[in-house]
């Protein structure tokens, strides 16, 4: 069984589009958190959800959009998440309202969390990756630090496939991963979108200005310094 496994889009539509085309045949998609929250096409990236049937948790932007802000919420993210929430139709909330915190799919074998398991607000960055995160499942999906990564042990495999919508890792480009449910095994991927669509209506809108440069260089730094990763992609 071939799964596409994607992470954060956050509303950015020309970039869950090209990965949708990129992506090779899989018989299901799953999405770690995140739907909605920075960017500008928040109720067309859920309808794509919904056509597609992408099997998703919810992540910390789609919580705040749901009025729930944690601690240590910054006020960038909180602005875009509050103009997000009067952009979204009662039937949309309601939408992501009903999302899990966690998923356990695959009678088990695969575990999606956004952060980390049990912890949906921690960041779990590539050299945090380890056995220890893993429980009865072989295979653990996070997301959350937008950094695309997978490390391979004994116990199982963890993977971030990285962030469709706003990559903090230094690649501008979409990322996802693809896994092979059976073998275990996981293939890292980018794709080039045309991100100029998505920094034009985040500037007609009125979102933060910063979302134009992260999005153009792949890096969205406010209050946590950026962590580079090394893996390489195909």
């Amino acid at each position: 069984m071939q799964v596409g496994l994607i992470s954060d889009v956050h509303a950015n539509r020309p970039a869950l589009e090209a990965v949708l085309e990129d992506m090779p045949d899989v018989d299901a998609i799953v999405h770690a958190g995140d739907v909605v929250g920075y960017g500008p096409f928040p109720s067309e990236v859920i309808e794509i959800f919904r056509e597609n049937d992408i099997v998703s948790i919810q992540g910390n932007h789609d919580r705040g959009v749901l009025g729930d802000f944690h601690d240590n919420f910054h006020e960038i993210p909180k602005s875009a998440a509050l103009w997000t929430t009067e952009q979204l139709t009662d039937d949309e909330l309601g939408y992501i309202e009903s999302l899990p915190i966690e998923r356990e799919l695959y009678d088990g074998q695969v575990k999606v969390a956004h952060g980390a398991p049990d912890k949906p607000n921690t960041y779990t960055y590539p050299e945090d990756f380890s056995p220890d995160l893993l429980g009865e499942e072989s295979v653990l999906v996070i997301g959350h630090t937008h950094i695309q990564a997978k490390s391979e042990f004994d116990e199982g495999v963890v993977v971030n496939p990285g962030s469709v919508g706003l990559p903090r890792d230094g690649d501008w480009r979409a990322g996802y991963a693809v896994l092979d449910v059976e073998a275990g095994t996981v293939g890292l991927h980018r794709v080039e979108y045309p991100k100029a669509e998505t920094q034009e209506k985040i500037d007609e809108y009125g979102l933060p200005e910063v979302l134009i440069d992260g999005l153009e260089n792949g890096e969205l730094v406010f209050g946590r310094a950026k962590r580079s990763v090394n893996d390489s992609v195909e």
